[in-house]
């Protein structure tokens, strides 16, 4: 089985890691820095409010995926991408971040476009921007099947492994009842539906994020004399010229690329899925929106944890299939302890970085597990067209029973098959996206047209040449001028 597994995700990620580089500079390129050109808009968009009361706010919408974003990659799985490929990783998932900014904006931007209005919500995502922007039913029915069996199944075992096992090291919680709580919890939140996951969100989300920057800023500040050294080893070990990592920049690129890519998914699709339940005037907006929060997931909460790790040494490099190179944390596994290590180092006598990394990594994998269960269900509304049959009932059921199985299984195991799911998800969309990027296009143009004419954007589709809009052609949509 683990053979079997290390070869599905050779298979998926090896060409994955290039073909993520190459379409994040070709939309960079087509949209002109989109997500350079237009960061004060974000901004401006992201506090805009609804435009009725069937979908949620920017914000919340914001929030709901960046729930999904900041997850246990911003903690462990940067260190894991250090240990892997040394300090230039955090180079290539900074890097990485700035270019696919790029791709989640079109994600979310055609997942506003294809929007439907189902039960009184706003759903869309990959299966509906496929069959309706590329008329592939068959290849958005496989998306949908591929994403509920990912989001429900091989994903959520790697939040709540995490979850636990920082628990138990910090507070000596037993895996079985931090398990059960965590399902407990996580049921009371999803299956108050969207409304309420949105307004968790919004609550939990912004405020976590703060509080662990504001960490990592005692952090770096008790350690400022460590960062130009930071600096200057990242940037030359990301492309080969340090003494001691120079020769792991492959390795560099390679997991700076795929840890950027599970920690933000920008170009996954969950942009679409998440901003397709705005209540926006413009596609446009929401797509700028959810661009913004690539940059807060990796720029600001991944490169924290990078840098923490970095300027305290409490790091180990272990090169594949060779013995390690640097060996600063003997018998620490890669993951949260080189984030606990660093604020124990950087916070002498203090003793509480195990604690504070465990509630920090509690709340960022909840708010992950949280969008998961939406992101699932959404895939069962457009292939049954219900979020209350049966269909939905056994994926909750599901996501609940894979989150505790997640807290049993190996922690090898569940980020193998995390990111194999992620990885899978990726293929789908990313060829989406692709191939309907004249349509994103289309619709940065009439944005921006009505920006410069002074307006507040209102979308129409006819009028930007875009087919298969219908709920922007529907009497519920935002009126036109």
């Amino acid at each position: 089985m683990e053979s079997l597994l290390s070869t599905i995700y050779d298979l998926i990620w090896n060409p994955l890691v290039y073909v993520t580089l190459v379409t994040g500079f070709v939309y960079t390129v087509a949209t002109r820095g989109v997500q350079v050109r237009h960061l004060p808009g974000m901004v401006k968009c992201l506090f805009g409010r609804a435009d009725s009361d069937t979908g949620t706010s920017s914000f919340q919408a914001f929030a709901m995926a960046l729930g999904g974003r900041v997850g246990v990659g911003n903690i462990a799985g940067v260190a894991t991408a250090i240990a892997a490929g040394g300090p230039g990783a955090l180079f290539w998932m900074i890097a990485t971040a700035v270019l696919t900014a790029s791709s989640a904006f079109i994600e979310a931007t055609l997942g506003q476009i294809y929007k439907v209005k189902s039960e009184g919500e706003y759903r869309g995502g990959i299966p509906w921007y496929i069959e309706k922007g590329l008329g592939l039913k068959w290849l958005a029915v496989a998306a949908a099947g591929v994403a509920v069996l990912c989001y429900s199944l091989l994903i959520p075992g790697v939040q709540s492994s995490t979850i636990v096992t920082s628990l138990d090291a910090s507070f000596g919680v037993p895996t079985w009842l931090s398990g059960l709580i965590l399902v407990g919890l996580l049921g009371f939140v999803v299956f108050g539906g969207t409304k309420r996951i949105a307004a968790f969100a919004e609550k939990v989300v912004p405020m976590m994020a703060a509080c662990y920057v504001l960490l990592a800023v005692i952090v770096l500040s008790a350690n400022f004399g460590e960062i130009p050294e930071v600096v200057r080893v990242v940037m030359a070990s990301a492309f080969g010229t340090d003494a001691v990592f120079g020769g792991m920049i492959g390795a560099a690129v390679a997991w700076g690329v795929r840890r950027s890519l599970y920690s933000n998914v920008a170009g996954v699709g969950e942009g679409g899925f998440a901003g397709a339940a705005a209540s926006v005037s413009h596609p446009v907006k929401q797509g700028l929106v959810q661009s913004f929060s690539v940059y807060i997931d990796t720029l600001l909460v991944c490169t924290a944890t990078g840098v923490m790790i970095l300027s305290t040494g409490a790091y180990n490099i272990l090169p594949e299939g060779k013995p390690p190179l640097v060996e600063n944390l003997p018998g620490v596994e890669a993951g949260a302890g080189f984030t606990q290590a660093a604020i124990d180092r950087a916070l002498p006598g203090a003793d509480f970085g195990s604690g504070i990394v465990a509630i920090a990594i509690f709340f960022f994998a909840f708010t992950s597990l949280m969008s998961y269960f939406y992101y699932g269900v959404t895939n069962i509304v457009y292939l049954t067209g219900s979020s209350r049959g049966i269909p939905a009932r056994i994926v909750q059921a599901v996501v609940l029973l894979s989150a505790y199985l997640g807290t049993v299984r190996s922690t090898e195991l569940v980020w193998q098959l995390g990111d194999i799911g992620y990885g899978l998800i990726a293929w789908f969309n990313m060829i989406a996206i692709a191939l309907l990027l004249p349509i994103s296009l289309r619709a940065l143009r009439d944005y921006e047209r009505q920006k410069k004419d002074g307006l507040d954007p209102v979308f129409d589709p006819v009028r930007a040449g875009i087919k298969g809009a219908s709920f922007w052609e529907s009497s519920d949509a935002p009126v036109r001028r």
